[in-house]
């Protein structure tokens, strides 16, 4: 039996276009003779060797995974092909061995938890997950090169056949379509939201006929043509895109290319509540557009009437067209680092006829420019990327933040609003709190007003308190 090969292999079959950069991968990907050293490839069969030991006591390699980044990808290409969702149901599984003080709450099972482990488990594998007394306690999708080895699927005796992961994902769509009617103000949103839906490691977005997907874990990616299958027949969609988190290769240990089906355009346009947005695949972060913040843009527009308003790492406009379009804000300004997002942010100002002045600049350097010439606005919204992705991030993303509050604040008008956020789910609400009410100079005073997060089509797990990434608070400025 020959080995497949490691793009989707049917309904995602087209490569994105994509930079030089990204092109330049794509011929590495393309060529199965160079494997990593952690395989021996013996006729069409791949063993995988990896790093975790099958026995392992030593927190040593768990401490170099995490302090370490991995310059090329541990997970071969060969063991990136698509995969069904779950064996047969007659099949055994791989065994891991999870070594908790109680029962299986959380999603994550860490490498430091994990003990034994079936010498027939490979990265990817759907795993049966028992206690270290043997009892069976769940079954996850396993990777031994990420820091979380195992993402759980379900908890208890009865393992994930093809009925749950088709209830698994009509219920998701059911919640976005009969539940929260989106599909009556929006053509974008989230119809998977990883651990809230119960599908940890994955995110799907709805961009009209489109569906984007965005794996974090390794068996969601071999799993994310079937997934996408699915999706197409419970939402009526036509196209699909797969991608891997950007920080997949340090992260899970591999990378790829994004794919997208046949006929899939690289930009498309949506409707947010009458405001037109161009949605750009090839090069857009992420998914290519912030569904999560749907709701906030249009509670923004409500303090926009005849104001001015800046927009600090803008993206490609959300916040600054809703001000503009819904808030008839009598200036607008967006400020962003990337050149192609600007122009994106332009095009889609002139899709809906609105004058915006979209700026690209270093936010800290522009900041500190309108300080020194005086420049104030009425609204201010800061936005910025995730500024925190691990734990060893954590204290200097906190001096980030703080940094980027102080600064905005001092750019609002007395009597002015600012809407801050931070998209880094290791700071919590708590923590954030405090950075912004440390935040303004001396002289000056806050009132927060309100404390928001993400839509509704972005959930938040009750076992997994970490899915409250978005945190939004709305401050009005003495």
């Amino acid at each position: 039996m020959e080995p497949r090969p490691t793009e989707p292999s049917s309904a995602l079959c087209r490569r994105l276009p994509s930079s030089a950069a990204d092109r330049s991968n794509q011929s590495v990907l393309a060529g199965l003779a160079i494997v990593s050293p952690l395989v021996i490839v013996s006729g069409s069969r791949v063993h995988y060797d990896g790093c975790m030991n099958r026995n392992p006591q030593s927190s040593s390699s768990s401490r170099r995974y995490e302090n370490s980044r991995r310059s090329s990808p541990a997970i071969p290409r060969e063991l990136l092909e698509q995969r069904p969702l779950c064996p047969e149901d007659n099949e055994p599984l791989p065994q891991v061995e999870v070594r908790l003080g109680g029962a299986l709450w959380h999603p994550f099972v860490y490498r430091k938890q994990i003990g034994q482990i079936s010498r027939s488990a490979m990265p990817g594998d759907l795993v049966q997950l028992n206690s270290t007394s043997g009892e069976i306690i769940g079954f996850g999708l396993f990777n031994p090169e990420a820091e979380i080895a195992v993402r759980v699927l379900r908890a208890g005796q009865r393992r994930p056949d093809a009925l749950w992961w088709s209830e698994r994902l009509a219920q998701a769509v059911a919640l976005r379509r009969e539940t929260l009617h989106l599909d009556e103000v929006t053509q974008a949103y989230r119809v998977i939201h990883a651990e809230a839906d119960g599908l940890p490691g994955l995110v799907v977005d709805r961009f009209g006929d489109v569906l984007v997907a965005e794996c974090f874990s390794l068996g969601m990616y071999q799993r994310a043509e079937a997934i996408l299958s699915q999706l197409d027949v419970l939402t009526g969609t036509k196209h699909g895109v797969l991608r891997a988190a950007p920080m997949s290769q340090d992260h899970e240990g591999f990378s790829a290319t994004p794919y997208g089906s046949a006929e899939v355009p690289a930009k498309t346009t949506v409707v947010e509540h009458g405001t037109r947005f161009r949605i750009n695949f090839a090069g857009g972060h992420k998914t290519g557009f912030y569904c999560d913040q749907r709701d906030n843009r249009k509670q923004l527009a409500q303090y926009c009437s005849g104001k001015s308003v800046l927009d600090l790492c803008c993206y490609t406009g959300g916040f600054a067209l809703q001000a503009k379009r819904l808030g008839q804000a009598a200036e607008v300004t967006g400020v962003e680092l990337d050149e192609e997002t600007v122009v994106l942010a332009r095009e889609n100002a002139n899709l809906n006829q609105v004058k915006i002045n979209f700026v690209q600049a270093e936010v800290f350097g522009y900041m500190r420019d309108m300080l020194r010439n005086k420049k104030r606005f009425d609204v201010v919204v800061l936005d910025p990327p995730k500024l925190i992705r691990s734990r060893a991030e954590i204290e200097e993303g906190r001096h980030k933040y703080f940094d980027l509050n102080r600064l905005a604040m001092q750019l609002v008008n007395p009597g002015g609003i600012l809407l801050t956020c931070s998209c880094s789910g290791l700071l919590d609400m708590a923590e954030f709190n405090k950075i912004v009410n440390a935040a303004p100079e001396v002289g000056r005073r806050g009132q927060i007003l309100a404390r928001t997060g993400a839509a509704p089509d972005h959930p938040i797990s009750t076992n997994c308190p970490e899915s409250e990434y978005l945190k939004t608070i709305w401050v009005r400025m003495d």
